[in-house]
């Protein structure tokens, strides 16, 4: 089987790259290609029974689109955009990357005339506010950003190329990612990922908003898991709306600092310093904050348990069971 992941040099992309080279196996089929897109090149290393082909492109270039779906993937993972607040800053850069780009591997996997299975990466982002708490699987589409509008146009067409039968595909709308390992990114809701990540490694973070900011979160581990499952399951269960809003752990600012609190100390939660930020402010005022994701959790798509859970699960996979602040 061949795999094809755009967007392979961010953090998902590198995290499930390292699962399919360490378990190899995708729906009964060994995977024996790894295609690694980014707009530089992925670093991965190829195993005796992984080859891997590292492409270093831009995705609104649709020859290097052209150049990625010629062999015929099996599975296209498409991971690649800017993040929030990059495709709020940037219009046009943002409709090149989040739009052409999407449309541009939608389009030539038409042109070369076989069916793989499509994975994209969508967001919460195309919700925007008034909307009710939790939000239900059937809500509108009400983005307030320009990224969110990006997301949501992919969404639709995704929709219709899969009713076409172009291929067969199914939209994650992802939960915010964390805790994020790395740097801090241009993603309005990096905060989210900083106040956690920072003071663990004995370091201060500022928090733009005020700790009753609520908000829909899963970890790195439960993201990978959302596109492995989507990977292997029988999408024809899904039925013909393949957009679904992935189970996440709600949690306000104040409940994420207190799990930062049991898991690490008070020494760790005094390095957060209170910052307001009115963008950042205005940006996530029209965020959603929880959702029911039924839909998805009976398709067998798997949440963390606890914010709690999350702050563990990346002290266990970024610093080995034990992070610097606590000693």
């Amino acid at each position: 089987m061949h795999i094809l992941i755009t967007g392979a040099a961010g953090m998902v992309g590198r995290k499930i790259t390292e699962h399919l080279l360490k378990n190899r196996r995708i729906r009964g089929r060994d995977v024996t290609k790894l295609t690694l897109h980014d707009v530089v090149a992925p670093d991965a290393q190829p195993t005796d029974a992984i080859s891997i082909l590292p492409v270093a492109g831009d995705i609104s270039d649709r020859t290097v689109i052209d150049r990625l779906v010629s062999e015929k993937p099996d599975i296209i993972i498409h991971l690649a955009a800017i993040v929030s607040g990059e495709a709020e800053a940037d219009f046009d850069k943002g409709y090149a990357v989040n739009l052409d780009g999407t449309r541009h591997i939608f389009e030539a996997v038409r042109a070369q005339n076989y069916k793989p299975r499509v994975i994209n990466a969508s967001s919460i982002a195309v919700f925007g506010t008034p909307f009710p708490e939790p939000i239900p699987d059937e809500f509108h589409l009400t983005p307030l950003t320009s990224y969110g509008t990006q997301k949501a146009i992919g969404e639709l067409l995704l929709n219709d190329y899969t009713r076409r039968g172009f291929f067969d595909g199914i939209s994650l709308r992802l939960p915010t990612i964390c805790v994020r390992p790395g740097k801090p990114n241009k993603a309005a809701s990096g905060f989210f990922s900083n106040i956690i990540r920072e003071p663990l490694k004995g370091e201060e973070a500022v928090l733009p908003v005020a700790e009753t900011v609520r908000h829909w979160h899963a970890s790195p581990r439960a993201a990978v898991g959302f596109f492995l499952h989507a990977a292997e399951m029988d999408l024809s269960a899904v039925g013909p709306r393949r957009n679904l809003t992935m189970p996440g752990v709600p949690a306000t600012i104040g409940e994420q600092i207190d799990a930062l609190r049991k898991v690490a100390g008070e020494k760790a939660a005094k390095l957060i310093r209170r910052e307001p930020d009115p963008v950042i402010q205005k940006i996530v005022a029209g965020w959603p904050t929880q959702f029911e994701a039924k839909r998805a959790r009976e398709l067998g798509f798997k949440a963390d348990e606890s914010f709690e859970a999350i702050v563990r699960a990346h002290i266990d996979d970024e610093h080995g069971g034990r992070a610097p602040v606590m000693g």
